[in-house]
């Protein structure tokens, strides 16, 4: 993998992280289109790059890590099925990161639940007690962290599955994506640290060029993260996700054409 390759991974994993888009399915989708033959390397860059994004969290919302700790142990909570799940199908996840068949039918049905989103869950601000609801109490956290649980299948979203998952417990479209994404934090970085491990058990030691890679993607996702986090969260709030069900039904509809007309778009 070049750092062109490289560079484009990253871009892409920047600008959907925290978008209901499957910042995944367009990685792997990514890498068909280049070329890019899946190796343990590939596999382990997907995944670690996301650190990058993730950090960008810390960058715009770093005050609010320094709450009560009630505030982690929702995260915690929050952060408990999706490390059952991970543990349980890792192998299962894996093969499927390597189907952009099954990241493009996961895309169409996502984006047709997207279309209906800001019906289900309206503009009007959600309340408690005649107050909006920014904060989920204990047991909503961990109802959105099973909602978290969707997406292991690639093309599902984590974000769009959390911030779904937020909805339904009557949280603000504000706070269902920013608790999203701070819920990104533990669960992309244990994601990464057991792939780290797996790889080393199963592979030689990274070698300085990968390293370089590996901190060269991590730079550029932070960056375009940072952006896409702060564009996003003010756009989801003013016009809701309809735009984004959109964008995912042409991609996978293209996506499922191409398939149909013998154009492999599966990774080897």
């Amino acid at each position: 993998m070049s750092y062109w390759h490289a560079f484009l991974i990253a871009v892409v994993e920047g600008l959907t992280e925290f978008l209901p888009v499957s910042s995944t399915g367009h990685m792997v989708i990514t890498l068909a289109l280049l070329g890019i033959p899946t190796t343990a390397f590939t596999k382990l860059y997907l995944v670690v790059i996301q650190l990058g994004a993730i950090l960008s969290v810390f960058a715009v919302y770093w005050r609010r890590f320094f709450q009560s700790i009630n505030f982690y142990l929702k995260l915690l909570v929050a952060f408990l099925p999706i490390v059952v799940v991970g543990l349980l199908l890792k192998k299962h996840i894996d093969a499927l990161l390597e189907s952009v068949t099954v990241v493009a039918f996961m895309l169409l049905v996502g984006g047709i639940v997207l279309m209906f989103v800001d019906k289900w869950f309206p503009q009007e601000e959600p309340t408690a007690g005649g107050h909006p609801v920014t904060t989920p109490n204990y047991k909503e956290a961990f109802i959105i962290g099973l909602f978290q649980c969707l997406a292991v299948v690639p093309g599902v979203s984590r974000s769009a599955a959390t911030i779904i998952g937020g909805l339904t417990q009557k949280l603000t479209r504000r706070a269902a994506a920013e608790f999203a994404f701070f819920l990104a934090m533990p669960t992309m970085t244990a994601a990464a640290a057991k792939d780290m491990l797996d790889y080393y058990q199963e592979n030689p030691a990274l070698s300085s060029e990968q390293i370089k890679q590996l901190l060269f993607g991590n730079a550029i996702a932070f960056v375009v993260a940072l952006v896409a986090i702060r564009v996003f969260v003010g756009f989801v709030t003013k016009y809701g996700f309809r735009v984004f069900g959109i964008y995912r039904i042409i991609v996978g509809g293209i996506l499922l054409i191409m398939i149909a007309l013998g154009i492999n778009l599966n990774l080897v």
